[in-house]
């Protein structure tokens, strides 16, 4: 019996430092690319603390040469611009609608997943087929009724309009059907009625889409600046946004003050995105896991 003399190509694998050169590269892309996006803020951070003579100047610089903090005793201090007041109402309307979308969202999102009613297919269509629907378009519908209900220039006229969105329904939706039935199953097998099981299983699941959609409610609302402008009338009635806008005169722009402006109205998102970014991730990654 002869032995087999065929030979196979000998299995050629990557240098080590080939694998290990390709480490580098890939680190230096990310660091570019997250400057990239954080070059603006940085802008704003260091701009902020600069002069009103020095931004004024032709030869800009993104360092300040003399570090000044002018803009924000300007902004603090002045008695026309409450910037606390600003700050706590748009603390108040960011998490008062956070939370009221959290709440209608949610329901609405497991009825469409989980219930079997009829014309539940035309339902979920027609919810879909508001996100089409440019929110300009309903400025002037939402201002008349919120005007009958005589809430122009209070706090419920930013809250409650934008509590019934159709993309938390759609986003929650698609995070429900991506969770295993059999775990509701066998709730309801140990005695657990639709809506102690929704609360004590799904619910629970549901922490990662739940603090995703938290976050982006939260940063619709604070960054919102049309509709506010539209519905407080007040001063002292004001959100962050429109507020800083009065910032701007009709003739001069003291940058220094409106950016400092719009550092102190950064920290909130950017501290609640540093808290719930483990959350988000998970939640984005899993939302359209199934359809």
């Amino acid at each position: 019996m002869s032995a087999d003399t065929t030979t196979r190509p000998a299995r050629t694998e990557a240098p080590e430092f080939t694998r290990r050169s390709r480490v580098p590269w890939r680190a230096l892309f990310l660091a570019l690319l997250a400057l990239l996006f954080l070059a603006p803020l940085l802008w704003m951070a260091t701009t902020s603390l600069k002069s009103t003579a020095e931004v004024s100047r032709e030869d800009l610089s993104f360092l300040p040469q003399t570090p000044s903090t002018e803009g924000y005793q300007k902004i603090l201090d002045a008695p026309q611009t409450p910037v606390a007041q600003w700050f706590l109402n748009s603390m108040i309307a960011a998490t008062g609608q956070t939370l009221l979308v959290l709440v209608v969202a949610t329901m609405a999102a497991y009825a469409l997943a989980r219930l079997s009613f009829p014309g539940k297919r035309l339902l979920t269509g027609l919810v879909l087929a508001t996100l089409f629907v440019p929110p300009i378009s309903l400025l002037i519908p939402n201002y008349v009724i919120v005007s009958q209900l005589g809430w122009l220039d209070s706090l419920a006229a930013v809250i409650v309009p934008g509590a019934a969105g159709a993309f938390g329904v759609f986003f929650l939706r698609q995070f429900f059907l991506s969770l295993p039935i059999e775990l509701e199953e066998a709730a309801m097998l140990d005695g657990a009625g639709r809506f102690k099981t929704f609360l004590t299983v799904v619910v629970p699941l549901s922490r990662p889409a739940l603090a995703t959609l938290a976050l982006l409610t939260f940063l619709a609302n604070w960054n919102d600046f049309l509709w506010p402008l539209y519905v407080l009338f007040s001063p002292e009635r004001l959100t962050i946004q429109p507020g800083l806008s009065t910032l701007q005169s009709a003739y001069t722009t003291d940058y220094a003050t409106i950016l400092a402006g719009g550092a102190i109205a950064s920290i909130p998102v950017l501290l609640l995105f540093l808290i719930s970014q483990r959350f988000v991730i998970e939640g984005i990654a899993r939302g359209g896991l199934k359809g």
